[in-house]
């Protein structure tokens, strides 16, 4: 049995203001709403829905957001990263959130807004997530390792679940349920992940128009992506990058 860890839990929004703070315990980053850009010591990234942070006991981290943003901030014992599986998770703090995560965050976030959420809930819910974050990190290779790294490196190729299923060798039956036991998601949830992955990347950094994006990242038109934007991110492709415009202007 786990035993009760000191834990503190909340929901937090962050302004433009880049604040900076230490402390002596770990801290769970989980956006739930908007973006959040994070440093932690001299590493920095964009979390989101899709993707989450740990910052190390005595780490210095520093938040901002150009956007409406709510995020959980869950506050955690150091004690717990003293040893067993969740120390590695202090290796790589900037972590994507598999559906098995997110579904867990997307619950708490629930729980959160609608009032205080009570210890013997957040106490059972923690472990639980830092379990899934952990299996998420020592996942040991599979015959889906080619193919993720294939769709990784283009995911603008016109994918299906019967071209990928052909890629790695499999029956599309037995591409399913590889995605279900390894990544607890499905082939098409995955790609589009990895798609919104890539025209965040071409929004933030290039000049191109969205229309060309969405359809180099693989979505049908301008529409797909902006729609798949709102139900992921909440938020719309030229929103997205008039944010990142904004903020980059500020860091300068």
């Amino acid at each position: 049995m786990t035993p009760a860890l000191d834990l503190d839990l909340h929901l937090r929004s962050y302004g433009r203001e880049h604040w900076g703070d230490r402390h002596a315990f770990a801290q769970l980053v989980l956006p739930v709403e908007g973006e959040v850009l994070l440093d932690i010591e001299e590493r920095r990234a964009r979390l989101d829905p899709l993707h989450g942070a740990l910052i190390a006991p005595g780490a210095w981290h520093a938040q901002s957001s150009q956007a409406d943003n709510h995020s959980l901030i869950v506050d955690v014992d150091a004690a717990a990263f003293a040893g067993g599986p969740w120390q590695e998770l202090l290796a790589r703090p900037f972590t994507p959130l598999a559906p098995a995560a997110r579904k867990l965050v997307d619950f708490m976030g629930i729980l959160a807004r609608q009032s205080p959420v009570a210890g013997a809930l957040v106490n059972s819910w923690v472990p639980l997530l830092l379990d899934t974050l952990a299996m998420g990190e020592t996942r040991p290779a599979s015959r889906l390792s080619a193919l993720l790294a294939r769709i990784e490196a283009e995911p603008g190729l016109p994918w299906s679940t019967a071209t990928m299923a052909q890629a790695a060798n499999l029956s599309v039956s037995r591409l399913h349920t590889l995605f279900r036991d390894e990544l607890q998601t499905t082939p098409h949830d995955w790609l589009l992940r990895c798609r919104l992955d890539q025209a965040r990347a071409w929004l933030a950094g290039s000049s191109r128009s969205v229309a060309d994006i969405a359809v180099a990242a693989g979505f049908a038109d301008q529409t797909s992506l902006t729609r798949a934007m709102r139900k992921a991110l909440d938020t719309t492709p030229a929103a997205y990058r008039r944010a990142m415009r904004e903020n980059a202007s500020k860091t300068q």
